[in-house]
């Protein structure tokens, strides 16, 4: 018997529930509902649209085919209905009817199964002058051509994008590589809050190589101008600014669920169980507007992402129609690119295992991607976080100029899996010279951090050895590189014994106090600490990541 399926959002889930549940059930009859104009857009692609790398707005929103995906298009090939330039304005869940407002007025609609896909709406703080022409947000098709037009016209030289979150780092490339002088404000104290400090600190860096100015610790006070804008008005002074860009983050749009009398969760977004129903059984959500929950932790998260929107559309539709399907939830992965830089995390930062009660362990692990005799190695520093006490995996972090993906997507197996860190060193990975080392960086740091683990290594993160230098404490920094290396570049302070040399060289090295020993990435740091601990020292540490994570001051040449 055919039934009434109407689904409430046309961009990313929605369209997914709607094409599977067409394929599964041909007989139903299913209805899309999209306020807005544009269907099932690829939102992450906006910032590459205003760059130029995605050169026409109907890529954005076309099959691989190049077929656009609009109503006529969902009508005739997946065989369902949109009504674009359609409000959802009320659920009645006792009649089960959905009252729906368009040009031509207001009606009910029956249904069997509602699925909200409502998505996400941008945060706007409440900046005075954010009402200026010239202020915007990239949220929508829309945003991405006001942009482009003002670009267009040769009118956007200063821009401040505020927030350094995932869409600011990517909407700062774009506007960079049109041209623009770009100062990025960011009221935390790092940018790119899905990574730990010593590891956005590495991002900053790059992005300043580009040129950007970044600001950091720095709130947004006021826009000003006649008009439009001429400058912002920061806690660290005044930036002049042609345009502004408000990237804070997004909120769930639940107005509709909350107003039915649905439940909504701790972060504020709908409540859904894992077939993905809501507090009724005849409502589903899916997308930006749902709770999920993180599967490291066993609690409720809210992470709004394309593709957690289309795998959790996919669920929807097969419980819809019958056939049992679960989403389990997500490890927090993300994946964005700042100017050369690959920037990807997994799973729970430190700070956020911290405060979960973990008894944290880290590693710090920078080399190349692919073994130092090839001409396409690039470095890349990953981080690790592990439970002391169950050895499980519970985060990673990798940033660089290599392939920091494919080493993610790996450890985020490892998390869904629940490996502890012995496993995950364990795991096969392929292995040629132009892909990877022998040992693949994630294997490599997942190793440090088993012999971190097990006591074999005591390391200490190069900010607190920093703070050691600076406060002016009693250890001896140890640094066991080559004089080749050490001459072209050094940290002030340091003892300089190259690691062949340490034994020979004992009676140079105080006893009695810590010893930090350190080279360009800490292996042989590490080899160093255990030839001293053999000889009877006592208190001796490793420099996480060495003299490449060192965010010190360095004496070059």
């Amino acid at each position: 018997m055919s039934r009434k399926i109407i689904i409430v959002g046309g961009v990313a889930a929605g369209p997914k529930v709607a094409a599977k549940v067409m394929r599964n059930c041909p007989e139903d009859q299913v209805t899309v509902i999209e306020r807005g104009e544009f269907l099932s857009y690829a939102g992450c692609g906006l910032p590459y649209y205003v760059s130029g790398v995605v050169k026409e707005q109907k890529e954005l929103m076309s099959t691989p085919v190049g077929t656009v995906r609009d109503a006529a298009f969902f009508q005739k090939v997946k065989n369902f209905t949109v009504r674009n330039h359609t409000e959802a304005t009320a659920i009645n869940r006792e009649e089960k009817s959905l009252t729906i407002k368009s040009e031509t007025g207001e009606e009910e609609l029956p249904y069997d199964k509602l699925i909200l896909c409502t998505g996400a709406s941008p945060v706007i703080p409440p900046i005075p002058g954010r009402e200026l022409h010239g202020v915007y947000k990239l949220h929508g098709v829309e945003d991405a051509e006001g942009i482009k037009a003002v670009l267009a016209e040769k009118k956007a030289l200063n821009c401040v994008v505020v927030g350094g979150g995932l869409i600011g780092v990517e909407m700062t490339e774009s506007l960079v590589a049109m041209g623009c002088r770009v100062t990025m404000v960011e009221m935390l104290d790092n940018i790119l809050p899905i990574l730990d400090s010593e590891m956005a600190v590495l991002t900053e860096q790059h992005m300043e190589a580009k040129g950007v100015k970044v600001m950091t610790g720095t709130r947004v006070e006021a826009i000003e101008g006649e008009g439009k804008v001429e400058k912002v008005i920061t806690s660290a002074g005044e930036i002049p600014a042609d345009m502004v860009i408000v990237s804070i983050g997004v909120r769930p749009n639940v107005s509709l669920a909350t107003d039915a009398g649905l439940d909504i969760g701790d972060t504020g977004a709908i409540l859904v169980n894992g077939k993905m129903q809501t507090s009724d059984d005849d409502i589903y959500a899916a997308g930006d507007c749902v709770e999920t929950i993180n599967i490291v932790t066993g609690k409720g998260c809210f992470v709004p992402l394309g593709s957690t929107a289309n795998k959790q559309g996919r669920v929807v539709a097969n419980n819809v129609c019958g056939i049992p399907d679960t989403y389990p939830g997500i490890v927090g992965s993300s994946v964005c690119k700042v100017f050369d830089f690959n920037v990807a995390r997994t799973g729970l930062t430190e700070k956020q295992a911290l405060a979960e009660g973990y008894e944290v362990e880290f590693c710090l692990a920078p080399a190349p991607d692919k073994p130092h005799f090839m001409p396409s190695a690039k470095p890349l520093f990953l981080k690790l976080i592990a439970d002391k006490k169950t050895r499980k995996l519970l985060g990673a972090q990798a940033v660089g100029l290599g392939e920091a993906d494919k080493r993610i997507n790996v450890a985020a197996m490892a998390l869904h899996c629940g490996m502890d860190i012995d496993e995950f060193a364990q795991v096969d990975l392929c292995y040629a010279p132009p892909y990877s080392p022998a040992m693949d960086n994630i294997i490599a740091a997942a190793n440090v951090m088993r012999n971190k683990l097990n006591g074999f290594m005591q390391g200490l993160k190069p900010d607190t050895v920093k703070e050691w230098v600076e406060t002016g404490k009693d250890f001896t920094f140890l640094d066991v590189r080559s004089p080749a290396e050490y001459e072209q570049i050094h940290i002030n302070g340091t003892l300089h014994i190259p690691l062949g040399a340490v034994r020979t060289k004992l009676d140079s090295i105080p006893r009695g106090k810590p010893v930090v020993a350190f080279c360009k990435i800490s292996l042989r740091g590490y080899e160093a600490a255990l030839m001293l601990k053999a000889a009877g020292y006592e208190d001796v540490y490793v420099m996480d990541g060495g003299v490449l994570m060192w965010q010190g001051e360095k004496v070059v040449g």
